[in-house]
């Protein structure tokens, strides 16, 4: 199934670009979605919100076929 997936702050710094489709399993959770576009690193795994079609979910909800899927990482402030 295809979902898109768009990208906020320093997760479309790492992933070059502020949205794209993606290709994933039937059945993957936002989770699952997450973890294989950004895999955790030495630092770990960059704590992030989930939307779901513009509504905040968590990352155990599953993904739909042509589902728009946001990851919100924490927002600094200076």
């Amino acid at each position: 199934m295809k979902v898109v997936v768009h990208h906020f702050a320093v997760l479309r710094e790492r992933r070059g670009c502020a949205s794209e489709v993606v290709e994933v399993p039937d059945g993957s959770t936002l989770g699952d979605i997450y973890t294989r576009l950004f895999p955790p690193g030495p630092e770990g795994v960059l704590p992030v919100g989930y939307a779901r079609n513009e509504a905040w979910t968590s990352g155990s909800e599953v993904a739909v076929d042509g589902d728009e899927v946001a990851f919100l990482p924490p927002l600094g402030g200076g």
